[in-house]
């Protein structure tokens, strides 16, 4: 059908009207996108993206670490659930061992045995010899200097009786051992050794004995000059002849069960000794 000019006026019109309107729309729609921001990412989303994508994938039954990401595929512990500690395993555990014993210290006795020689040994010297055992009513008879020897025929109360000069001496300005000395060493509880220390003074002989088991291995070291004799139960020498060499030092199997004797002997002025044993 033809169309006037006056109807197509008003059709332009209407379109015009029509293309403002949309415009409008456009800039209204524009408008509200801007006053209204899209709303934030919930907190497990943008901290735990290991969740998101979890979430994500509802066919999968883990979470995987995003692509790129260094995250591990489990995520840390939280601070209300703290990480659980593993077993350490047995092997890796460090033996502690006990306490270690050390050596005994075996010495012989100064007191309760027979005296046959001293040497003087006085704080104020010389030392005095009196006619009697006493301070009162006795008389000095004679003086020795520091470091003399004596030879001792009796004790009495404290005093000593000597033969050169006769008289008496003070035992407490002396030093003085047993001449003869026979005494048993025995070990800690849990220990193997023994340090055996004294004094011969004159002549005399000290033996020590240790009772050890068929097979056992014995060492005895000397930590002085003197080096003992090692005798075995049946009077067997096993080191120490002390008219052969300078030993030191000894270590071996015992021939049989029974007591030991390691020995001293002086027959002059005597010497200090020391020296260990170890029985394993």
């Amino acid at each position: 059908m033809p169309f006037t000019s006056n109807q197509i006026i008003i059709t332009g019109l209407a379109g015009v009207a029509t293309a403002v309107g949309v415009a409008v729309a456009t800039i209204q729609s524009g408008a509200m996108k801007q006053s209204n921001p899209p709303l934030a990412e919930s907190p497990a989303s943008t901290k735990n993206q290991i969740a998101a994508v979890a979430a994500n994938n509802p066919q999968s039954g883990q979470s995987e670490p995003l692509q790129g990401s260094t995250q591990p595929a489990e995520s840390p512990p939280s601070q209300s659930q703290p990480a659980k500690t593993p077993a350490v395993q047995p092997s890796l555990v460090a033996e502690v061992s006990g306490p270690t014993v050390g050596p005994v210290v075996v010495t012989p006795p100064t007191s309760g045995c027979k005296i046959t020689q001293a040497v003087v040994s006085d704080p104020n010297p010389p030392l005095n010899v009196r006619s009697s055992p006493e301070l009162r009513d006795s008389k000095i008879v004679g003086k020795l200097n520091n470091n003399t020897f004596v030879s001792v025929a009796e004790e009495q109360n404290g005093w000593l009786r000597i033969t050169d000069p006769p008289g008496w001496i003070a035992k407490n300005r002396t030093e003085s051992s047993c001449s003869n000395v026979n005494q048993q060493i025995n070990f800690l509880p849990g220990g193997d050794e023994a340090i055996v220390k004294g004094r011969i003074i004159g002549g005399g002989s000290h033996a020590y004995i240790i009772r050890a088991a068929k097979g056992q291995t014995m060492t005895v070291r000397t930590r002085k000059d003197v080096f003992p004799q090692i005798i075995a139960p049946g009077g067997e020498l096993l080191a120490g002849n002390p008219y052969e060499g300078n030993e030191t030092e000894w270590t071996g199997k015992v021939p049989v069960t029974g007591n030991y004797t390691l020995q001293l002997d002086s027959n002059f002025r005597g010497y200090e000794y020391e020296f260990s044993v170890k029985l394993r």
